[in-house]
């Protein structure tokens, strides 16, 4: 049943965990389903106050600041899509680690980590119905759809905060498993290679290597050899779109079944192997845990597709 918005003006006291937010922000949380327009519209008007006063959309919320929401009324209210009930149950079933600050989660392929793109559902909408009654759910980084493995989700902005600071300074370790057409080199520890987003008409988003991009840096490590394949390991320094999928392309090595930047007759191979996937994993994370300051690690277990894949394999 479609919840509605509510009918009588609400002031909201700001707790210390959303200090720092800006008000533009904090809205689209409180009146989910309203378009930006209007938000900005009321905020322009004075509808909005905080502390009895009037605001710009970049005011920043601060501890104890008394916010007043009036009733807002939209002609079709889209409140967070309504995912399905199989699907949700399904994440449960993926949960790695759960605290009252975050939540790891071995994600599926194939499951976008948002809506949007014309997908209804996605990894953080399916999050916030498996827990309606958490007041603050965000990602702390992102996955390709179609990469599975360890997604960090901060349950507090003082999480996110904490845990973004840590991104921005290196502090987090990520560590991928793919696996690669050909022979890896022994000595090839690392690509470095700027990386240039393009985004077509349609949305899609296309990474190449160029000199007008990113600096970009991925490392790289040798588990297992095949006859025509190599896993490996692969740890990002930076954190750009496609990173180590469009690496391992440059390197001369791309990663099984990569719809974009894979190699057709390579991935025939796989698919004879079972893998109708693509094959990059995010199999552990490792950071400063925001409350307790302790440094933990999280590992997520292959899929049973990507393990049967390797067990066609011939080792060399």
């Amino acid at each position: 049943m479609k919840e509605e918005l509510p009918k009588k003006v609400r002031f909201v006291t700001i707790d210390s965990d959303l200090a720092g937010q800006r008000i533009d922000n904090f809205l689209r949380t409180q009146l989910k389903g309203v378009p930006k327009s209007m938000i900005y519209r009321i905020l322009r008007k004075g509808e909005v106050r905080v502390n009895k006063g009037r605001v710009k959309p970049e005011y920043k919320l601060q501890a104890d600041d008394l916010v007043r929401i009036p009733p807002v009324r939209v002609a079709e209210e889209k409140d967070t899509p309504n995912p399905k009930l199989e699907k949700v149950a399904e994440l449960e079933n993926c949960i790695l680690f759960e605290d009252d600050r975050i939540l790891v989660i071995n994600k599926p392929s194939g499951t976008a980590v948002h809506g949007g793109s014309g997908l209804s559902f996605g990894l953080i909408e399916g999050l916030r119905a498996l827990r309606p009654d958490a007041k603050f759910m965000e990602l702390v980084h992102r996955l390709d759809r179609d990469t599975s493995g360890c997604i960090l989700i901060a349950k507090k902005r003082s999480a996110l905060r904490h845990l973004h600071a840590q991104l921005r300074e290196g502090q987090m370790d990520k560590r991928y498993q793919a696996l690669v057409a050909g022979q890896w080199p022994e000595n090839r520890f690392k690509v470095k290679a700027p990386l240039l987003k393009n985004v077509l008409q349609s949305g899609e988003r296309l990474v190449s290597v160029n000199e007008n991009g990113k600096p970009s840096e991925t490392r790289y490590r040798i588990l297992t050899r095949y006859e025509n394949a190599t896993l490996v390991e692969a740890s990002p320094i930076t954190g750009r779109t496609h990173q180590i999928r469009v690496h391992c392309l440059h390197a001369g090595h791309p990663i099984a079944c990569d719809a974009k930047y894979g190699d057709a007759d390579f991935d025939q191979q796989m698919n004879r192997a079972g893998l109708k996937r693509l094959f990059l994993h995010a199999a552990s994370i490792q950071f400063l845990h925001p409350g307790t300051e302790e440094q933990i690690r999280f590992q997520a277990p292959l899929d049973a597709q990507l393990n049967n894949a390797l067990k066609q394999l011939n080792e060399v």
